[in-house]
């Protein structure tokens, strides 16, 4: 069991000092919180490390930051919170446990800052790249309201949803993207490998060759003897569309796209719809203000469509309007998703009515995503059925023909 060095204070003011085992430093808290002492700091023994020790072989991983990090951070920082544990005693003991280095780093210089008189939200302000713009403002709305551990365990929530919808997406869309490549892949194959070795013992019997096979034999010498020109062109293009896309005008034109999309335009709706309802939901349950929150949605919306909406509502609401009715006249969210904001603004529980539109939302993206699955499949198999079938049918016609001369 391991060992916890403390610093406490008893009910005389008097500083003491000692060392016990616990299953963890939640355990060592409770027990002396329970004896009537004050915590100053705890630290965790470590063990001497002998020339033998597995630690000397094994390091831990750096590299970026990832959001399931984010959500171990701050679920345990809320838990330490929540039990009594100063916030650097806290942060110190969550940079000894970090798997990640540039998360441990990250965490030291929280732990510094904060040290230094700084508050959570002003020393996280450092770290944009890693903690969001909701993150920060969420964390200074809860020690503004002196609710930070309910905050944190919040966020820690809000991520893995988050996360979980995102894996969705990446599930419905690598799924049909893998199975077209391979049929891309066995296409182009049989149209530079097979068809050129048929042709050859077509040459060779010196016989009329029916028009579709000619076309298929034109088209695989076309391919070969361009291959680098059209490889290059369809990299070109690919190039170009890139960097259009990544353009303030060519963003917008594609995230507008993407809504409009005849198969994937509704899973990219209802995912936005998620998205918005329930970061606004986080926000407003926490008590951050309602343009702040508005801005801060806008901003981690990640769609330039949706995002404009959000800010011209956002002014809206400046000039004095609600939310629902500027969202009505945009008439992009569906009827029922704006008459459930204004019930929610009516009754003066617009989080919970947020909170309860994500949750139906995250259900249709499930629904549209086993939908997406179970229709691309049967779709990619009939494509490959096609293709594969022309070519085998144009290989074999000469053959068919020749034999029928014969007979």
């Amino acid at each position: 069991m391991p060992q916890f060095e403390y610093i406490v204070k008893d009910k005389e003011g008097k500083n003491l000092n000692g060392r016990r085992e616990g299953v963890d430093v939640n355990n060592i808290v409770s027990s002396l919180r329970q004896e009537g002492f004050l915590i100053i700091r705890i630290n965790e023994v470590k063990a001497k490390t002998s020339i033998f020790s597995k630690d000397l072989f094994t390091s831990k991983r750096g590299g970026r930051i990832k959001s399931d990090d984010i959500v171990v951070f701050s679920r345990q920082l809320a838990t330490m919170v929540e039990a009594g544990v100063p916030l650097v005693q806290s942060l110190s003991i969550l940079a000894e446990q970090a798997e990640n280095a540039t998360l441990q780093k990250t965490v030291v210089s929280l732990r510094d800052d904060v040290e230094s008189g700084k508050s959570l939200s002003e020393a996280l302000e450092k770290f944009k790249k890693t903690f969001s713009g909701l993150f920060i403002s969420m964390v200074k709305a809860g020690e503004s309201s002196g609710r930070l551990e309910e905050i944190l365990d919040r966020l820690s929530t809000y991520i893995e949803k988050t996360n979980a919808l995102q894996k969705k997406i990446k599930s419905a869309l690598v799924y049909p993207a893998v199975v077209s490549s391979m049929a891309l892949i066995i296409t182009f194959g049989m149209m530079t490998w097979v068809i050129p070795q048929f042709a050859g013992i077509f040459t060779s019997l010196n016989a009329p060759l029916p028009t579709p096979t000619r076309l298929l034999i034109a088209a695989s010498n076309i391919l070969r003897q361009n291959f680098i020109l059209i490889v290059g062109g369809v990299v070109g293009l690919i190039f170009l569309f890139l960097r259009y896309i990544n353009t303030k005008r060519g963003r917008y034109w594609f995230d507008g796209m993407k809504l409009k999309a005849p198969i994937f335009g509704s899973l990219f709706m209802k995912v936005s719809i998620s998205k918005f309802s329930r970061t606004l939901s986080t926000l407003v349950k926490s008590g951050v203000p309602i343009l702040a929150a508005l801005e801060i949605v806008a901003k981690t919306g990640g769609n330039v469509r949706i995002e404009q909406i959000i800010f011209e509502v956002r002014t809206c609401i400046k000039e004095g309007e609600s939310i629902s009715a500027p969202l009505s006249k945009k008439k992009i969210f569906p009827p029922m998703v704006v008459r459930m904001i204004a019930v929610g603004e009516e009754t003066g529980e617009l989080d919970k009515m947020l909170g309860k539109i994500s949750d139906f939302y995250d259900v249709q993206v499930d629904n549209a995503v086993s939908g997406l699955t179970s229709m691309i499949e049967p779709l990619v198999i009939a494509f490959l059925g096609i293709v594969i079938g022309t070519i085998v049918i144009a290989m074999f016609l000469p053959i068919l023909t020749l034999t029928n001369a014969l007979q």
